[in-house]
């Protein structure tokens, strides 16, 4: 029997997703928790693998058992053995046919940046942050140019495994979200570091230390060394993972992401 799983995490206390032997992961968190319930080892395989401190409003994996236990023990049982920064939002039988990585069409990611002569305290490692503030209409402006399939190696880390350079980048978009800049990107994938690299590039044309044309020339260089540097990972959110409508995944609404607008309002920041 194959079980999907909704996760949503905070990336802070873990060295990302991937199980590692040495260092605390989401994965090896996860699998532990479900073999509590379970009864046996298991090996989650998710739909993307997050890196060091990325968080994830909904994360989909999934696993392969033989136990016969109530969807609810999936969800209630296994989040009484994960770690505070983790939580299981829930679970559902699917097909043998279903992969949470393979399966996937589209997968989008948000991130929150405070462009603020003071760095956040209350939500450090929640937001991204910038010393000074940031021109949002020439970051927008600029990043229109990736929309559509590219080669988007000047955004792609030396370490990434993706056997092609090339995503389809379906929506983007930079605006104020109260207090804080947000950024959102869609695709039908992303590479290792991907969106952090576009966010850096783009903190460069927002601070006016690069033109708003100068997103399209690393686009066409293919030339990571030219770009900006890559930007924390604190306000890195994986959001939602697309799949056929054929699975029936359950359509649930991640939980509030945090209530950045009340932290900066009691911080002084609006």
């Amino acid at each position: 029997m194959r079980i999907a799983l909704g996760l949503e995490y905070d990336g802070r206390g873990f060295a990302g997703w991937q199980r590692q032997s040495d260092l605390p992961t989401v994965q090896l968190a996860v699998e532990s928790a479900i073999a509590a319930i379970a009864g046996h080892e298991v090996t989650l395989h998710a739909a993307g693998r997050t890196d060091r401190g990325v968080h994830a409003l909904l994360q989909v994996a999934h696993f392969d058992t033989d136990a016969d236990r109530p969807e609810t023990a999936w969800v209630r049982g296994v989040n009484s053995h994960l770690p505070q920064g983790i939580a299981v939002l829930w679970a559902t039988v699917v097909e043998e046919r279903f992969h949470a990585r393979f399966s996937a069409t589209g997968r989008h990611y948000r991130y929150l940046m405070l462009d603020h002569p003071v760095r956040p305290a209350l939500a450090a490692g929640q937001l991204g942050w910038y010393h000074a503030k940031l021109d949002v209409e020439a970051m927008a402006a600029a990043c229109l140019c990736l929309l559509g399939e590219h080669d988007f190696s000047s955004f792609r880390a030396s370490e990434c495994q993706s056997d092609t350079p090339v995503k389809e980048v379906r929506y983007v978009s930079v605006q104020r979200l109260g207090g804080l800049i947000e950024f959102r990107f869609s695709a039908n994938g992303f590479l290792h570091h991907m969106v952090r690299n576009l966010v850096g590039s783009l903190v460069a044309i927002g601070s006016h230390r690069q033109p708003v044309e100068w997103m399209a020339e690393l686009l066409f260089a293919r030339d990571r060394t030219i770009a900006a540097p890559t930007f924390a990972p604190d306000g890195l959110y994986l959001s939602k993972i697309d799949y056929p409508a054929e699975f029936n995944l359950p359509l649930t609404q991640p939980h509030c992401l945090l209530s950045s607008d009340a932290v900066l309002a009691e911080s002084g920041f609006q």
